[in-house]
């Protein structure tokens, strides 16, 4: 679409161009239009050219939204206060000199001792043989003294392991001499981990682990597995991994997510996921993957992802129903239709980005004394007064924010009401976006415990959009449902530090000898209630 949108510009311009060029010098082909198509036309190529920057810088220039140093001497321009440049002030009036004194640094060698001490260890003995054990001086047998150790990594792919289970039977050997009924005793025999299937808690840990935290694809798995050996299709694979999430996992999301709601404050956002077979629509079209988390007050982090076949505002309404609080989202109008009780807060990382693409969008030299450039500086003095907000307890930031923060947001807002662009161009959609927003863009400074933008809940969604590049789309919604599951868990697990495969394994074994529909079953297995040997 951009590449498109870039080659229609261009032609355009040049199209223009010539025609203009061809007015001024023949006047017989000279055409008379009004001012206002003129003026229209002016602003139609204004944008396209916009348009064809924008997009050159997004596939040719950096990807990072780091302010260039033009840009950051508009502060100058809006703010007047000694503290905004008090850090700078101090160093000019500093009229000493440091000098750093000069090490020399030990050169960095690279050893194993870091590794954890329960990886096995592979001694490999070298010992010369008897023939050569002769003194080279005197003829006698020479005698160890001593040994040099090296240790080497080796690194062995993914080992397979069959597990035999032997039940014994018992009989009576007296009863049976005697020609009477003989007693028989079995040892109990476990049931499977899935009915009807050889599968273990392990296999599927793998499984699930290689697919949502590695990114391998199901079809890649099997060709891994098919080179050594293993004949173990993706059919059976997804086959374990459905099964698995809808009867031993699902009952934890379930209950993690009645944890969620009980919080105080949650981020949350979407992205898109394709599913081939979703009824009464097309495999082209979009389906959603919506994703709520709680934020930084919290020292057990609960990630959950849940999938949608839309993006309506029914869905988040739905998910959550019951909850008292503050959440974090994007500007998506869907997130303003919740009841009076969620408090919307925006993200001030949005506004800052349409700044920041506006500034991107204008020709060289003519970034530094724009309206552009200008807010992008009150957006930049807003996260340079928030970092340091940093270390204070929610109390302390609060009161912090209404000192420092809120004359900083009554001088943007008063200067926003003075300018005016093009609604199409970058600029105009910077400003609808900050005028429209305002309100939810104000909210983060009811409470202390609030951020300042929703990058926790962006961050948290972009390993899933990773393995999408990778795994493409989802075959049924009944999949889609799954891989939200497994991959919230996941997610919850990492973000509690935990290891994913050992306490996806630990779970999945768990969860196969209780009853888990019963909440208090459930809770027991949620990631901060897991055994020391899960955590990384």
């Amino acid at each position: 679409m951009q590449k498109n949108l870039c080659f229609s510009g261009a032609i355009w311009y040049h199209w223009v161009m010539r025609n203009a060029k061809e007015q001024t010098t023949s006047n017989e082909e000279m055409v008379t239009i009004s001012r206002a198509e003129y003026e229209n036309m002016q602003a139609q190529i204004q944008w396209l050219m916009e348009q064809l920057r924008l997009s050159r810088q997004k596939r040719f220039g950096a990807s990072s939204e780091q302010t260039s140093e033009d840009a950051m001497e508009q502060l100058s321009l809006l703010f007047n206060e000694v503290e905004v440049y008090a850090d700078q002030t101090a160093k000019e009036d500093d009229n000493s000199v440091a000098v750093a004194a000069h090490k020399r640094h030990r050169k960095h060698e690279y050893t194993l001792d870091e590794l954890p001490e329960n990886i096995p260890v592979e001694v490999v003995e070298h010992r010369l043989p008897a023939e050569e054990l002769v003194c080279p001086k005197c003829g006698d047998t020479m005698t160890e003294i001593g040994k040099d150790v090296r240790r080497r990594l080796k690194l062995v792919p993914v080992k397979a392991v069959v597990v035999e289970d032997w039940y014994y039977t018992y009989a009576c050997r007296s009863c049976e001499r005697e020609n009477t009924e003989t007693a028989v005793v079995k040892a109990d025999r476990e049931p499977n981990f899935i009915p009807g299937s050889f599968a273990t808690p392990e296999a599927v840990a793998h499984l699930a682990v290689q697919k949502f935290v590695m990114g391998s694809p199901l079809y890649r798995q099997e060709q891994e597995l098919k080179r050594q050996g293993i004949p173990l299709s993706r059919q059976t694979v997804s086959n374990w991994l459905l099964w698995s999430a809808e009867h031993l996992l699902a009952p934890v999301y379930d209950q993690l997510h009645e944890e969620l709601l009980k919080r105080d404050v949650l981020h949350a956002d979407e992205t898109t996921l394709q599913v081939l077979h979703e009824p009464g629509k097309t495999a082209q079209s979009n389906s959603y993957m919506w994703l709520y988390r709680t934020s930084g007050d919290t020292n057990q982090p609960i990630v959950l992802y849940e999938y949608q076949p839309g993006r309506g505002a029914c869905h988040p309404k739905t998910f959550l129903d019951g909850f008292k609080g503050y959440l974090h989202t994007d500007g998506y109008s869907g997130y303003h239709c919740l009841p009076n009780e969620i408090i919307v807060a925006g993200c001030w990382a949005h506004a800052r980005r349409k700044f920041d693409e506006a500034i991107k969008s204008l020709p060289k030299g003519k970034a530094k004394n724009s309206s552009a450039a200008q807010g992008l500086a009150y957006c930049n003095l807003l996260f340079k007064i928030e970092e340091g907000l940093a270390g204070l307890s929610p109390e302390q930031r609060y009161d912090q924010r209404l000192k420092q923060a809120k004359p900083v947001l009554d001088a943007m807002l008063a200067w926003v009401n003075t300018r005016a662009a093009a609604p199409k161009s970058t600029l105009g959609k910077a400003l609808s976006y900050l005028k429209e927003q305002w309100p939810y863009l104000l909210n983060y400074l009811k409470d202390g415990r609030l951020e300042l933008s929703n990058n926790r809940a962006e961050r948290s969604i972009k390993p899933f959009v990773i393995d999408r590049k990778n795994f493409l789309f989802a075959n049924t919604p009944s999949g889609a449902k799954s891989s939200a599951v497994i991959f919230s868990l996941i997610q919850t697990a990492t973000e509690n530090g935990l290891d994913p495969y050992r306490y996806l394994t630990w779970l999945l074994s768990s969860a196969g000898e209780m009853d888990l529909p019963q909440s208090q079953n459930a809770r027991l297995l949620l990631p901060w209630n897991a055994p020391a040997v899960c955590k990384v």
